[in-house]
C-alpha cells in the first residue's frame, strides 16, 4: 500500500489495529479497507495532500468525482465512502484530527440487486449430488446439508469447529461477522450427514494430516487442514454444473436460498434475521421482494379488508 509519508503510517496502522482488535473485522473485511484506502491515498498524492488534517470537503468531491469516472461500480464507490468516512471518523474521536470533512456529505447510492436463489427442486438436486461413497462426496454431502439447514456463510460453515455442534439439542454455535456468535437451530438430517461424515470421512483426512493431529475444525480439506471458503464456493459451483444448473452460483446462494424459501413457508422475518444473524432488519427484508405472493398472503392472513385484495 502506497503511503506518502511517516505521518500516513502511523495513523493507518492505529486504525487499522482498532478495525482488527476493537471491532473485531475478519480479514477479507480488512483486505477491503485496505484496498478503498489505497484508492484514497492515492489520490491524496495527486493533490499534494501531506496530512489528513489537510483534507476538505472539495477535496472528498473531487474523490469520488475520480471514482466514478474511474468506471468503478456503484456499490465499490459507496464502500469506498464508507471506509474513508470511518477512517476520518476514528481520527477524531483518537484527537489525531480536529475536523471530519465527511460530515454532511451525502453517502453515494448503492444498487440493491435482488440476490439469485434456487428452486426447491434445484437444491434438493444440489445437496444430493455429491457421491457419498467417497470421502470427499461424504464431506460435501454434509457440508451443503449444514449449509440449507442454517443459512450460515460460507465463511462461518469453514470456522465451525466440532465442539460448536450439540446434537442433543439440536442447534450449532456459529461465529459470525465481527466475531459474534449466534445459536441457530439445524435439522435431524443435516445432523445425521454430520455424524456419517465424521465417522466415516473425516477421520480419513486426518490420518492424511502430516501431524495426525484433530484441527479441531468440523469441515477438513483432503490434507487434514482447514478448509479455505473459495473452495468450498469452488465445490458449490462444480456440483451445480455437473447437475445442470445455468444460474450463477456465488458464496451466498445458498444462504439466499434458505432466508427465501423460509419466509415462503411463512416463518416469521425477525425469526429469519435472527439466524442469518443480521444485525439490521433491513437487511433481511430484500428476500421480501422475492416472493410477492408471500407478501400478498400476509395481507390476506392479518388485515381486516385482506380477503377482498386480488
Amino acid at each position: 500500500m502506497r503511503l506518502l509519508n511517516a505521518k500516513f503510517d502511523s495513523q493507518l496502522d492505529l486504525f487499522f489495529e482498532f478495525l482488527k482488535f476493537e471491532k473485531g473485522l475478519s480479514d477479507n473485511s480488512l483486505l477491503s479497507y485496505q484496498s478503498d484506502l489505497k484508492r484514497y491515498i492515492d489520490h491524496l498524492a495527486d493533490l499534494g495532500k501531506s496530512s489528513f488534517t489537510e483534507i476538505t470537503r472539495d477535496d472528498l468531491r473531487k474523490f469520488l468525482k475520480s471514482l466514478f469516472e474511474s468506471g468503478l461500480k456503484q456499490n465499490s464507490i459507496a464502500r469506498s465512502f464508507s471506509s474513508v468516512k470511518n477512517l476520518h471518523k476514528f481520527l477524531v474521536s483518537r484527537n489525531l484530527s480536529e475536523v471530519d470533512p465527511t460530515i454532511n456529505l451525502e453517502r453515494p447510492k448503492t444498487l440493491r440487486k435482488l440476490p439469485e436463489v434456487l428452486t426447491k427442486k434445484e437444491i434438493q438436486d444440489l445437496i444430493e449430488s455429491p457421491n457419498v461413497n467417497t470421502p470427499t462426496g461424504l464431506r460435501d454431502r454434509a457440508m451443503l446439508e449444514t449449509l440449507y439447514a442454517t443459512g450460515t456463510r460460507v465463511s462461518e460453515l469453514v470456522n465451525i469447529k466440532c465442539r460448536d455442534l450439540i446434537s442433543n439439542e439440536n442447534i450449532l454455535r456459529i461465529r459470525g461477522k465481527g466475531s459474534k456468535e449466534r445459536i441457530v437451530p439445524i435439522s435431524d438430517i443435516a445432523i445425521e450427514w454430520i455424524n456419517n461424515y465424521k465417522i466415516n470421512s473425516r477421520q480419513n483426512f486426518i490420518k492424511i494430516n502430516a501431524s495426525h493431529s484433530d484441527p479441531e475444525y468440523l469441515f477438513l480439506n483432503t490434507r487434514g487442514g482447514k478448509l479455505s471458503r473459495v473452495s468450498v464456493w469452488r465445490m458449490i459451483r462444480a456440483h451445480a454444473k455437473n447437475i445442470g444448473i445455468e444460474k450463477k452460483i456465488h458464496p451466498h446462494t445458498i444462504r439466499h436460498t434458505f432466508a427465501t424459501h423460509l419466509l415462503e413457508g411463512g416463518a416469521d422475518i425477525r425469526a429469519v434475521q435472527e439466524m442469518l444473524g443480521h444485525s439490521d432488519i433491513g437487511t433481511t427484508q430484500i428476500y421480501l421482494h422475492l416472493d410477492k405472493g408471500y407478501l400478498k398472503s400476509v395481507l390476506e392472513k392479518y388485515h381486516p379488508r385482506g380477503k377482498y385484495v386480488q
